[in-house]
């Protein structure tokens, strides 16, 4: 039987390290974003951005199956704003389609991260 070393940090999350990755993808398109949209979509997307990795970083440090799966699920949530939020900047042209779907993936390998991580969580 093998034993599983516990996880002593969040930055050793695989989904926290993913989630970091996303965070820098989503500054780097940003920052080409116009000037107009510093306070509305740029603002938006790297705020929803951060809170990703925020909340993996406070659920983490929970002690209870519910606080840490809540916390995870406001990442979940989180994911989902980016997702649509990529769209719209796809839509208006702020991004091109090839780093439009790098992003994407990454979003989708993240969600899927964090459902497995909250699948974990809740089965402790």
């Amino acid at each position: 039987m093998e034993i599983k070393e516990k996880i002593q940090s969040f930055t050793n999350l695989i989904v926290w390290q993913e989630g970091h990755k996303l965070v820098l993808d989503i500054y780097k398109a940003t920052k080409v974003f116009p000037n107009e949209e510093m306070f509305g979509l740029t603002n938006q997307m790297r705020r929803a951005a951060v809170s990703i990795t925020s909340n993996i970083a406070e659920g983490f440090n929970r002690r209870s199956a519910k606080d840490k799966s809540h916390f995870y699920a406001i990442a979940h949530g989180s994911v989902a704003e980016i997702q649509n939020q990529l769209l719209i900047a796809r839509d208006i042209k702020y991004i091109g389609k090839p780093e439009f779907s790098q992003i994407a993936e990454r979003t989708v390998l993240v969600h899927k991260l964090l459902t497995g991580l909250i699948k974990s969580v809740l089965r402790s």
